[in-house]
């Protein structure tokens, strides 16, 4: 099993508390890409959201200057946010990353958590199915094929248009990101296309029956079900023991999903309900090494398999200096404890 990070770069702490400038946090986060490298990690993923707490907006820029400072680690987007996007300068932005890092650039595509991109590129959010639908057709058309005709709604149409620079994979890996919508499972599997399924908060296992629907529609459509892939993108936090990763994460965290919360009608973040997704069950993925690797496995085994397993923890306002322990911990231990079969 594959083991990474996803980063939605946001905004650093420092020491003190208080918030880190954008150029550090910048800085800080492209040190942590090169030591999840240096530790073994998989895949490091750069979200895509336009907030002032984060700076992803430009991921592929941020990718590709990691990719001057890394050797083997897989460079992705987590997720890019294809329904406010042109698929054409997409597959150009991440096919230039791709010949930059020698062929370990991949995309994965998606809806986005957030809603901000769609004023601000001038999309209205009562298209939000069928922008997706079509931009990704267009980005797999252009993945598929060097000369494009393509005709859509919401985009210019295409004829006898050559798409460059072509990535050094072939094909090129792009995955789709779903939450917990049945309808985007199925297009997935429909489609044959890996599922990176973020799963956030509840029990991991109930999302069973919508990795089935998946892995049913992608076999009724035809395709090899060795390549209807499933990975796993979780909230976590890894400590050298279970109390310290607890004491470290749950104040920020608490802090960050209320704010978040606010804006959603969500109840505030309280430490019974963390506790609740931190158990066996529970999505949270806090603990020391041992715990955290019987809890990937245990989520691997009711999903029925799991390929790729990613650890977002720059929202819980943790120092440099604690991702970068946390890193090298999943990196040196869990990877291990999980591969290994023995915990």
């Amino acid at each position: 099993m594959e083991i990474g990070i996803d980063s939605f770069a946001a905004v650093g702490t420092n020491q003190d508390g208080t918030p880190a400038n954008a150029a550090q946090s910048l800085a800080e986060l492209l040190e942590r890409i090169a030591h999840a490298d240096r530790c073994g990690l998989d895949v490091f993923g750069i979200g895509e959201h336009y907030r002032k707490e984060f700076l992803d907006s430009a991921p592929a820029m941020i990718l590709a200057a990691a990719a001057a400072q890394t050797k083997s680690i897989k460079l992705t987007s987590a997720v890019t946010v294809l329904s406010t996007a042109d698929p054409v300068r997409v597959f150009q932005n991440f096919a230039t990353l791709d010949l930059i890092s020698g062929g370990r650039a991949e995309m994965v595509v998606g809806r986005g958590s957030f809603t901000e991109a769609y004023p601000l590129f001038g999309y209205g959010l009562e298209d939000y199915d069928e922008l997706f639908a079509e931009k990704l057709d267009l980005l797999l058309k252009i993945r598929d094929n060097e000369v494009v005709n393509w005709q859509g709604e919401f985009r210019p149409a295409l004829k006898n248009q050559a798409i460059y620079p072509r990535p050094l994979q072939n094909p090129f890996p792009i995955s789709l990101g779903v939450g917990g919508t049945p309808q985007s499972f199925v297009r997935a599997g429909v489609l044959g296309l890996p599922l990176m399924v973020a799963i956030i908060g509840g029990e991991t296992h109930r999302f069973r029956p919508l990795v089935d629907l998946y892995r049913n529609a992608g076999i009724k459509a035809g395709h090899d079900n060795n390549k209807l892939q499933v990975s796993l993108h979780s909230i976590g936090y890894v400590s050298t023991t279970t109390d310290k990763a607890v004491e470290e994460f749950f104040p920020g965290y608490a802090e960050t999903f209320t704010r978040i919360g606010r804006e959603r009608g969500w109840p505030p973040t309280t430490r019974a309900s963390f506790d609740g997704q931190r158990g066996p069950t529970g999505a949270l993925l806090v603990g020391g090494p041992e715990e955290v690797a019987e809890k990937i496995l245990r989520h691997s085994k009711a999903l029925g398999g799991i390929k790729r397993v990613t650890f977002q923890m720059d929202n819980a306002l943790l120092t440099h200096s604690q991702l970068m322990q946390a890193i090298e911990l999943i990196g040196t231990k869990v990877k291990p404890l999980v591969n290994g079969g023995k915990v």
